[in-house]
């Protein structure tokens, strides 16, 4: 068993001893076995620690459960990254209270250039969904790396809006690797294994409760570059985002929304309060953040461009030439195609970023 990655998860589970206590322990004796290893005396002259933290650490005993959570690592092929490991995220390791542990399942990087999270509240309106697919194809040409919670709304909507225009996406889970939560997002976590990853700072069997979300939130915020807040009520997790990146010195922008609609409440609040910057495109963003002299976003390409689109595709792309947004009936009653044929192009279409699917069955031409 590797002894250190034994310690470095003990150290997780000490009652008393939490992230700052473990980073200021790590600056003292250099590695976890050390500080499992070192006398009482030593431990207890350190100011944060004590003869209560100090008698916690030596009295530590529960290993089999340690023993248990690295047969899961190994057996699920998770990477485990300690502060001290040089894959651990950078932008977090700049937080006072980043987590000491994180354990990590895919196949991004959690260094890239450039990183944001994108929040919100759990019930979008149709043009908070529009908005938040839009932002995330507008930054797919910058080579940003797009991070959010896998919760319902806008967090999900993010999350397929990073796939579907192959942009890597990392949801932060509050809960072990063992589960997913909500278990409706099942089936996109998986595909975000592939071009992403999940990350959390909780071992197996901790379970999605309620109070691990705020904690949550503090991995979100941090290891991003910026936050992007797209509809929020005055309560909720996203305002905890917000009100957390600002305290990591993190560049924090906003949609603007109408005035009486609960729903844009706490976005409003964040721009009048100087909390956030508004937005109303990417462009804002990369402008603001320096990113658009460096990788400019690419120009849309014409539908016209596209030889290579099947028959049954530019019968239906014609039609959307007349008229840009037409009804999923519209499309069965005027074309010479059976209905799997229109399903399969339609959606071959919005693979392909020349369809967009508003509320209804609406198609409207990008």
């Amino acid at each position: 068993m590797p002894d250190e990655l034994m310690y470095q998860i003990a150290l997780t589970r000490i009652p008393l001893i939490g992230d700052v206590i473990i980073k200021k322990l790590l600056e003292h004796f250099g590695s976890a076995a050390h500080i499992f290893k070192a006398k009482k005396y030593e431990l207890e002259r350190i100011e944060t620690v004590g003869v209560i933290r100090a008698a916690a650490i030596l009295h530590f005993r529960d290993f089999t459960a340690i023993e248990k959570e690295i047969s899961f690592i190994q057996k699920y092929h998770i990477q485990p990254l300690f502060c001290t490991d040089p894959a651990y995220p950078q932008r977090l390791l700049q937080c006072y209270d980043s987590p000491a542990m994180l354990y990590f399942k895919g196949n991004a990087t959690l260094n890239p250039s450039r990183m944001v999270n994108m929040v919100g509240t759990r019930h979008p309106s149709a043009y908070g969904k529009m908005i938040c697919e839009q932002l995330v194809q507008e930054l797919a040409a910058a080579g940003v790396t797009l991070v959010s919670g896998l919760a319902y709304g806008i967090d999900i909507i993010a999350h397929q809006a990073a796939l579907l225009h192959q942009l890597p996406t990392i949801g932060v889970l509050a809960h072990g690797l063992d589960r997913i939560y909500p278990p409706a997002h099942k089936q996109i976590a998986v595909q975000m294994l592939e071009q992403g990853g999940l990350l959390t700072d909780y071992m197996s069997q901790t379970q999605p409760d309620r109070q691990n979300f705020p904690r949550r939130n503090r991995i979100v915020a941090g290891l991003c570059d910026a936050t992007i807040v797209i509809e929020s009520g005055l309560g909720g997790g996203s305002l905890i985002t917000a009100d957390l990146a600002n305290g990591y010195n993190r560049d924090v922008f906003c949609i603007p929304g109408r005035v009486h609609e609960s729903q844009a409440a706490g976005c409003n609040y964040l721009i009048k309060n100087n909390k956030a910057m508004l937005i109303t495109c990417a462009a804002d963003i990369l402008d603001v953040m320096r990113w658009q002299e460096q990788a400019p976003l690419a120009p849309r390409a014409a539908p016209g461009l596209f030889p290579e689109l099947s028959a049954a595709e530019q019968e239906i792309m014609t039609l959307f030439r007349e008229k840009s947004q037409r009804h999923l009936d519209e499309l069965y009653l005027q074309t010479r195609l059976s209905g799997s044929q229109v399903a399969t192009a339609v959606f071959n279409l919005e693979m392909q970023s020349m369809l967009r699917c508003l509320p209804g069955q609406v198609y409207e031409l990008i």
